[in-house]
């Protein structure tokens, strides 16, 4: 996968965000020192996200989250988001990984976003589905997460709007 570095990013930051090494990052992108804003950086172990049909659009404001497949509607479904519409971030992110029973308030699932801290998982809370009230993830309902999981591959694009 290709990552196109944003500013204030250092491959520390990206080697972070992706849960990938620095040793592996560097490996696959020899010579790379210093960063400038657009450089394209490989990114191992992750498909190019088109090759996967799949795409995810999080609305916070409206507190849903929409799966795609090629473009066609597949379903929405209802999340939790930050307490302040600031503390989940926006922006374009990709699935990094995934960890089933994760335990503590994560629910069945957490699917890793590729901006370290930050990911969709289930809750142990299903009444907060609806409202403002994480500290910047995305909930849902465990059987929504379960179900989403099985659908979408690591490498999924997910933008996430205010």
């Amino acid at each position: 996968m290709i990552h196109i570095v944003k500013p204030g990013e250092t491959l520390g930051i990206i080697s972070a965000n992706y849960r990938v090494s620095l040793q592996r990052l560097h490996a696959a992108n020899p010579g790379v020192g210093h960063l400038h804003v657009g450089q394209r950086i490989q990114i191992p172990g992750l498909p190019e996200p088109n090759t996967i049909p799949y795409s995810i659009q999080i609305s916070v404001e409206k507190r849903r989250l929409t799966l795609y497949n090629n473009g066609k509607l597949v379903k929405i479904f209802p999340i939790a988001v930050g307490k302040m519409l600031t503390n989940t971030p926006t922006g374009d992110f990709v699935i990094v990984n995934r960890q089933y029973n994760p335990g503590g308030p994560f629910g069945v699932l957490w699917l890793s976003l590729s901006k370290q801290g930050y990911g969709i998982h289930g809750t142990n809370d299903p009444s907060s589905i609806g409202k403002a009230v994480s500290h910047g993830c995305v909930r849902m309902y465990n059987r929504d997460v379960l179900q989403l999981a099985d659908m979408v591959p690591n490498g999924t694009r997910v933008t996430i709007r205010p």
